[in-house]
């Protein structure tokens, strides 16, 4: 934990509905010598074999909610090349301290769910409502619940209101700015696939 410097925050916004994206965090270890290496947290949901998502499915307790963690090659790689989606990273302001503390919620959430499992909710019990409650409870009331997360595509948006992502001229400027799939699918193979997406 003392090599944790900062974290991402990722959208991927569904495709002809612009509202529904999923979100995940990216956290980023910086040791004194070598690279940095990025812990990707993904909330999903746990599908049984031959099962897809609906939303409708995922309001009526069908979903179990599970906690992905992997390197940046596994689950943002895989959503630009594999599945053709569209990928924005944004570079959140939060301090190494502040990263630190989201990062231990975000451990002891997964293994809450290991103990008690949970059901997914496509408005209440998401991939951003969890990250929402993970910025609450490490910072009580920094975020107000509305549209922007639980319509996640807009969650970026409230994110750049708020100060919780670095800016970069307009929010359409950051966005444009945020934008990686061109760069991931360029550099789906290369080892050193995080530091090129962030160039």
């Amino acid at each position: 934990m003392a090599d944790l410097h900062g974290v991402d925050y990722f959208v991927v916004p569904f495709d002809n509905m612009p509202a529904i994206a999923h979100t995940m965090l990216s956290f980023e270890f910086r040791p004194v010598e070598g690279q940095s290496q990025w812990l990707v947290a993904s909330v999903e949901i746990r599908k049984e074999v031959g099962e897809e998502y609906t939303a409708w499915k995922g309001g009526a307790r069908q979903y179990e909610l599970m906690y992905v963690l992997a390197d940046e090659r596994d689950v943002v790689q895989v959503r630009a090349t594999h599945r053709g989606e569209d990928v924005y990273r944004y570079h959140t302001t939060a301090t190494p301290e502040q990263a630190r503390q989201l990062l231990v919620d975000v451990l002891g959430r997964t293994n809450e769910l290991a103990s008690r499992p949970e059901f997914y909710n496509t408005i209440t019990n998401n991939c951003t409502t969890n990250i929402a409650r993970h910025i609450n409870r490490i910072s009580p009331r920094r975020l107000r619940y509305d549209y922007h997360i639980l319509l996640p595509g807009y969650s970026a948006k409230l994110a750049y209101d708020e100060g919780l992502i670095e800016r970069h001229g307009s929010f359409e400027e950051t966005k444009a700015h945020a934008y990686i799939s061109t760069k991931a699918i360029q550099f789906a193979e290369r080892e050193d696939f995080s530091e090129v997406i962030r160039e």
